[in-house]
């Protein structure tokens, strides 16, 4: 989803406050939905128990319904869908696809946006090394977040775990500056060079959400005016959190429970009916 307008400011304490509640309740909507995938069920179904969650639980305002036409609360992209799946009743998860769940909320005009991927079932392995390839990346990108670098060096760091798997990073779309507008600038690429683009500042706050291909990086839109799958039909997998560019680093304000980033723990990707 892209509907940019460029007046993402450096955020003041205040409005960071209000930023991190919106970004928790968006990563505690992906939380809370972890338990529920798995073989079987729908993935309008998951959309609604996501709505119901939002509106009635955290009294706050589903940020996808409407947004540029969008028909529902997630998008949920399975196996070879880069982004922007369309939650169907006709949809069932089976057991073996990977899905994301991709949500945004908004608590007192200030918006919050993750997203997270998940196993229904067991996995292949090729699945689980692009899942897990996928979110080394992501943090591979946020560690390099600090002052007076810059988005090249966040995108090279991305492109750089992905390309070393032998994996394509999504040219086609990128993360996004957020706070009172839900795409903002700057846009952030996760491909780049070292030393180009934006320098980052303490106070500016984006998404980092790559989207990584088994296969090639090409992607085609499909007629419904939203999913995006890969071409070649391979898998694909994406990560996404917001940070804050801090006076000596980065926080992320979207993080799991118990999340710490590290390789070996990724308690967001879950099997099915895992605790989270």
């Amino acid at each position: 989803m892209s509907r940019r307008s460029p007046t993402n400011h450096n955020k003041t304490p205040e409005q960071i406050a209000q930023a991190r509640v919106a970004a928790q309740l968006a990563a505690d909507v992906l939380t809370m939905i972890g338990p529920h995938i798995r073989a079987g069920v729908s993935t309008a179904y998951l959309d609604r128990l996501c709505n119901e969650y939002i509106v009635n639980v955290q009294q706050a305002i589903p940020a996808n319904v409407g947004y540029g036409g969008f028909p529902a609360t997630v998008c949920s992209s399975v196996n070879h869908v880069v982004c922007h799946g369309i939650p169907s009743e006709t949809q069932i998860l089976k057991d073996g696809d990977i899905i994301n769940i991709d949500v945004a909320v908004i608590k007192d005009g200030w918006f919050g946006d993750t997203s997270r991927m998940y196993y229904v079932g067991e996995p292949s392995k090729a699945a689980r090394k692009l899942v897990e390839t996928t979110y080394a990346a992501m943090w591979a990108g946020i560690r390099a977040v600090k002052p007076r670098a810059t988005l090249g060096d966040v995108g090279f760091a991305i492109q750089t775990i992905a390309e070393k798997a032998g994996y394509s990073v999504v040219l086609d779309y990128c993360g996004h500056g957020i706070g009172t507008i839900y795409h903002d600038e700057p846009q952030v690429a996760h491909y780049g060079r070292p030393g180009q683009g934006v320098v980052l500042k303490p106070g500016m706050l984006f998404t980092i959400e790559p989207m990584i291909n088994a296969g090639k990086a090409p992607t085609r839109e499909l007629a419904d005016g939203w999913t995006v799958e890969t071409r070649d039909k391979s898998l694909s997998a994406q990560w996404e959190h917001m940070v804050l560019v801090t006076e000596t680093g980065y926080e992320v304000l979207t993080l799991a429970p118990g999340e710490t980033g590290a390789k070996a723990q990724i308690p967001n990707a879950v099997p099915a009916g895992a605790a989270v």
